[in-house]
């Protein structure tokens, strides 16, 4: 069986400077959108250009850090973090909502379009491949940190992983069944499904993956937008299944989580955009 490798959070320490891995995750990200955005703008991408690339990163980085933020404070700890408000701002710590940074990417979008004369829309198309590798590396940090653990996993399972951070939800849930009581007596800990891996394949590989092939040709306007989002969505959902679900503002569920009801109106948005885009499509034609 596997055991989460502990690793240090703190990737450089100058004096009193600490490098965070989580931070570093982030800033492969943002320099995965920015090289992977030049690419396709040197392409000859009809909307946007290099420049309009690099000013776009500033309002992404801003919308993805406030909105992932406020996300995780609103959505899913409220109670902890108006009680402790000084951990708002900690955000080395880990604790940022996709979701929320979803809501505040597209406040940046609309800021963008705005102020650069763009189509809102063409501006969501283009940069919708661009942002799952960066949701990798987000994973890749949930998981050096061992936080958002998976659900309890069979021991025969050739990679589940014992996360000795979740002691105290180890015992906990043991209380509620004897099987996991036996584990918990055999093992010392759990053995858990480590469910950041599966975000970091689906949400982030596979997902970029699918956008990336398919943006290569022109599509109907929307319809880039509305794949990232039934494809996002899609694999959240299914991902939320071996994740120990966070309590959220509906309270603690192995039903449906938190992640789960959020992610329900991005699939479902992402459908009503695609027989958008294909009506429009039609129509085209039909003209």
């Amino acid at each position: 069986m596997l055991v989460h490798p502990q690793f240090d959070p703190v990737a450089v320490q100058f004096g009193p400077l600490a490098i965070h891995w989580y931070g570093l995750m982030y800033l492969v990200g943002f320099m995965a959108f920015l090289w992977l955005g030049n690419r396709r703008a040197k392409a000859g991408h009809p909307f946007m250009t290099p420049k309009l690339v690099d000013d776009f990163l500033l309002y992404g980085v801003v919308g993805v850090v406030l909105g992932g933020r406020l996300g995780e404070v609103l959505f899913y700890q409220p109670g902890y973090y108006f009680s402790h408000p000084g951990e708002i701002l900690a955000v080395w710590n880990g604790g940022m909502s996709f979701h929320g940074g979803f809501l505040g990417v597209l406040v940046a979008v609309w800021l963008f379009a705005r102020r650069h004369g763009r189509n809102f829309w063409e501006v969501t198309d283009f940069i919708a491949p661009l942002v799952p590798l960066g949701l990798a590396a987000g994973r890749m940090g949930n998981f050096i940190n061992g936080e958002l653990w998976g659900r309890p996993a069979e021991p025969s399972l050739p990679w589940a992983m014992l996360f000795p951070q979740a002691q105290r939800d180890d015992v906990a849930m043991a209380q509620q069944s004897p099987e996991w009581m036996t584990q918990l007596m055999q093992y010392g800990a759990l053995p858990r499904h480590p469910s950041q891996l599966y975000e970091f394949l689906l949400e982030g590989i596979a997902l970029f993956v699918i956008l990336w092939l398919f943006s290569r040709k022109i599509r109907p306007l929307r319809q880039v937008s509305a794949l990232f989002l039934i494809g996002y969505g899609g694999f959240r959902f299914i991902c939320e299944y071996f994740r120990t679900p966070d309590a959220g503002i509906f309270g603690h569920s192995y039903s449906i989580s938190m992640g789960q009801w959020l992610s329900l109106p991005m699939i479902v948005a992402g459908l009503a955009l695609w027989v958008i885009a294909s009506r429009s499509q039609q129509a085209a034609r039909n003209a």
